[in-house]
C-alpha cells in the first residue's frame, strides 16, 4: 500500500495536520520538528502528490481555461488551439498545469467558474473572450477570484486582460483595400455583444468616414456565429442586390466561406479579407488578405498577467497585441 500523510505522522510521533504544515513549509513549524518529520518522509520514502501539497499550501498550481464553444465545434476554430498553444508554454515554463471545460451558454460557463472555486481546484481562470454584460467577469470580480479576459472587457481597470486594438487593425486593412483602389466595400462581422466585433467594426466604419465614403447597409451583415457556413451565407444575403468589390470579415472562418460562395458564383474577382490569419490563410491557395492577431502571443501574455498576479508581482494589468496585415494578392 502507498505510504501516506498518517504513516508519515505516526512514524514521526506528530499530527498529520502537522505534517502537511511541514510539506508547505509553514513559518510557525520549529526547525526541530521539520528536520523530524523530512526524516520520516525520507525513510518512507514519501513524496507529496500534487493532491496533497495543495491541500497544505492551498495553491494548485493549475489554471482553468474556459472555452466559448459547443462540443460539436470544440476546436474547429484554429484560432483557440493557438491561443492554448501560447497558454501552455508559459505555464509550464513556470510549473503551472492547465484545465479546460467549454460551453456556448453564458450561464454553463459561470457554473463551471463556480464549480473550479468551490472545489479549490485552480488557482486562476482564464477566459478565453469577454461580452457586453458579461456574467463571468461579473461573477470572478464578486468572488475577488484572480482571472484574466483574452479581449477587452467593459471595466478595463478592475480586470486583468489581454487584446489586439482591434478598432485599428480594421481601419488599416480597409485603407490598405482603399489605397488599392476599392471604395464598394462589404463588411461581414459577428454579433456585436463581443467587445472585438464591435470594434472591428468600428474601425470599418470609421476608415470609410474618413474617406468620404458612404456605406451600403445591403453590405453589412453581422452573422451569428464565426464559421464557413455564417461566412457562405451571409455572401449570398449581400449580394442579394448589387454587390461590392471588396469584403472585410473579421474572422478568416467567414471569409473563407465569403470566398466558397463567390467561387460557385464565378465571382472571383472579388477580393475578401480576414483576421487571424489562420493556418488555411498559409497552406491554402487563396486571394485572402488577412490580419494577424498573433493568438498564441494572446495566450502566452494572459497566462503571463495572471500568474505575474498570483505570484504578487503583477506591474500592469493589461498587454496590448501588435497586429501584422498579410497581404495576398490583392
Amino acid at each position: 500500500m502507498p505510504v501516506t500523510i498518517r504513516d508519515v505522522a505516526k512514524l514521526a510521533n506528530v499530527s498529520p495536520s502537522t505534517v502537511s504544515r511541514v510539506i508547505a513549509d509553514h513559518p510557525k513549524i520549529s526547525n526541530q520538528t521539520k528536520t523530524i518529520v523530512l526524516h520520516a518522509m525520507k525513510e518512507l520514502n514519501y513524496k507529496p502528490n500534487a493532491i496533497a501539497r495543495s491541500l497544505a499550501n492551498r495553491k494548485t498550481s493549475t489554471l482553468g481555461i474556459i472555452i466559448p464553444n459547443s462540443d460539436e465545434n470544440l476546436f474547429s476554430n484554429p484560432f483557440f488551439i493557438q491561443v492554448m498553444r501560447g497558454i501552455s508554454i508559459y505555464s509550464q515554463k513556470h510549473g503551472y498545469r492547465i484545465v479546460y471545460t467549454y460551453s456556448s451558454k453564458e450561464e454553463e460557463e459561470v457554473k463551471f467558474i463556480k464549480e473550479y472555486i468551490e472545489s479549490n481546484l485552480v488557482d486562476g481562470i482564464i477566459l478565453m473572450t469577454t461580452v457586453k454584460n458579461d456574467q463571468c467577469t461579473k461573477f470572478l470580480r464578486e468572488a475577488d477570484f484572480p482571472f484574466v479576459v483574452i479581449g477587452r472587457p467593459e471595466h478595463t481597470e478592475k480586470t486583468l486582460w489581454v487584446d489586439n486594438d482591434n478598432f485599428q487593425a480594421a481601419y488599416n486593412m480597409v485603407n490598405l483595400l482603399i489605397g488599392k483602389g476599392y471604395t464598394k466595400i462589404g463588411f461581414i462581422g459577428g454579433s456585436l455583444s463581443y467587445n472585438f466585433s464591435s470594434d472591428r467594426y468600428d474601425g470599418f466604419l470609421r476608415a470609410l468616414n474618413v474617406r468620404g465614403i458612404d456605406v451600403n447597409p445591403d453590405w453589412v451583415v453581422h452573422s451569428s456565429a464565426f464559421d464557413v457556413v455564417s461566412g457562405y451565407e451571409a455572401c449570398a444575403k449581400m449580394f442579394e442586390h448589387d454587390g461590392p468589390e471588396a469584403i472585410v470579415t473579421i474572422d478568416d472562418l467567414l471569409g473563407y466561406g465569403a470566398m466558397k460562395w463567390l467561387d460557385e458564383m464565378g465571382k472571383n474577382e472579388v477580393k475578401v479579407t480576414g483576421f487571424n490569419n489562420i493556418q488555411m490563410s498559409v497552406y491554402q491557395e487563396s486571394n485572402m488578405t488577412s490580419v494577424d492577431i498573433h493568438p498564441d502571443e494572446l495566450g502566452y501574455q494572459a497566462t503571463k498577467l495572471l500568474i505575474s498576479k498570483l505570484a504578487g508581482s503583477a506591474v500592469h494589468n493589461h498587454c496590448i497585441v501588435d497586429t501584422d496585415i498579410i497581404e495576398r494578392n490583392l
